[in-house]
């Protein structure tokens, strides 16, 4: 059988090892069973590398033939719940139609078994890695993300840095910007902080038939409204940004190829045309907020004394943590609001697309995926690398595969599948990270 029929029927395994995972989750038997498996499937690798238990989340050790300079490989083994109608039950690891179907076959233990696939290869040769490598798979990054920052914190105080570290992302996509005609592997250099604010109006309460003006309700919806209507955060263009413009640019037809091939010099217009051309294009640009949960007295005639909504606050690289903070608090208080900080985030520095571990990510896209042309680009939503900038001052977040916008967007939804195909060239790249670092 060729590479991405055996590859595909071990990642099937993997796919029938349920992992989903909760918030402050006592319970580990199901990863524990995980990483059971994951030792029958690779035991070359475990039989070169040292093991450390997180609580359900690992920490692998290839001891090469210096500690300098080690690098450190990532991809988590939890998976989000797979509620709705699949087409294939989420947890078979159905192979059909050219592909393997299943919860985290792209998020992310489809990543994770390609890293470890390629490492056992590389063992079964007798290859002995020239620096330390380290593999880390969490168990709870799609819930509080505690293991990463546990085993981040852990490594610290062994003064552990890493040169590069590599984890999920971005992915390989087809014209991933409308008119960036071309095959573009997204190589994630940042990501925003994010952070959970609740939003709290007061009142003395009463009956619903005697209603006042500007009650707890309605100071909200008009604080929300003028969220979503004002400009209420700064705008900019991220280093990473400009750079992913320049790449794009060079697959794109005139005019659209000199404005983005020069983005700092457009870049009044383009702060200005990037949150109409959709909401991504202006998350790229500026701290977001979201609001996504609420609630209020619980009866239907009751005014309430306190009602809240929570919002999801995604805060840009410029204006930081801080200072967004101060423009919502700021225009909370206009509505008599008060703003309670639930959850700060964790802030991710970006790296630099002008370092060694970006050169060698770019170089291995280029040799494993040719016509691909590699882009740096600012992640919107969270990992759990970001964690890693305390050892680490290049985190770059990618994965090996090439996918479809359907798929993509299967990505925490119904259907999530990854093409067999995809697999062994995956496989390649892991290997090529490994033995030229």
């Amino acid at each position: 059988m060729e590479r991405s029929g055996i590859y595909a029927q071990r990642l099937s395994k993997i796919i029938q090892a349920e992992t989903v995972s909760v918030k402050n989750q006592k319970e580990k038997e199901k990863f524990y069973r995980l990483h059971k498996l994951l030792r029958e499937l690779f035991p070359n690798l475990f039989g070169v590398c040292t093991y450390e238990d997180y609580e359900g989340s690992f920490l692998l050790r290839w001891k090469g033939q210096t500690d300098n300079d080690p690098i450190l490989l990532m991809n988590h083994h939890d998976v989000v719940e797979a509620s709705g109608k699949w087409k294939y039950p989420p947890f078979s690891g159905e192979i059909a139609e050219g592909k393997v179907w299943g919860r985290g076959t792209l998020d992310t233990k489809g990543g994770l078994y390609c890293m470890l696939q390629a490492a056992d290869e590389l063992a079964a040769e007798g290859f002995h890695p020239k620096q330390d490598i380290y593999f880390f798979s969490a168990c709870t990054e799609e819930s509080d993300s505690v293991g990463a920052d546990k085993v981040s914190q852990k490594l610290q105080e062994k003064n552990i840095r890493f040169s590069m570290v590599l984890d999920e992302g971005g992915m390989i996509l087809d014209e991933p910007v409308g008119g960036a005609k071309g095959t573009f592997a997204m190589i994630g250099l940042g990501e925003k902080g994010c952070a959970d604010l609740r939003f709290v109006a007061r009142s003395a309460g009463g009956h619903a038939s005697l209603p006042g003006k500007n009650t707890p309700l309605v100071r909200l919806g008009k604080f929300m409204a003028a969220v979503e209507k004002r400009n209420l955060f700064t705008a900019d263009m991220s280093p990473a940004l400009c750079e992913t413009f320049k790449k794009m640019a060079t697959r794109m037809r005139q005019p659209l190829r000199f404005i983005l091939g020069h983005p700092k010099f457009f870049k009044p217009l383009l702060l200005k045309v990037m949150p109409m051309v959709s909401p991504a294009a202006g998350a790229m640009v500026k701290t977001t907020l979201a609001f996504t949960m609420a609630g209020g007295s619980e009866g239907a005639n009751v005014l309430p004394q306190e009602a809240w909504v929570v919002g999801n606050m995604r805060y840009s690289h410029h204006q930081g943590w801080e200072k967004s903070l101060a423009a919502v608090e700021k225009l909370a208080k206009k509505f008599d609001i008060e703003v309670e900080v639930m959850d700060p985030g964790f802030p991710s520095p970006l790296s630099s697309h002008t370092s060694d571990a970006y050169h060698l990510v770019e170089k291995a896209v280029t040799q494993v995926f040719p016509g691909v042309v590699p882009s740096p680009y600012l992640m919107n939503g969270a990992s759990d690398s970001r964690f890693m900038s305390r050892v680490s001052d290049n985190c770059l977040r990618f994965i090996p595969f090439r996918i479809t916008e359907e798929q993509l967007g299967s990505i925490h939804g119904i259907d999530e599948n990854v093409d067999i195909t995809s697999l062994p060239p995956a496989v390649d790249f892991y290997k090529y990270i490994m033995k030229e670092v």
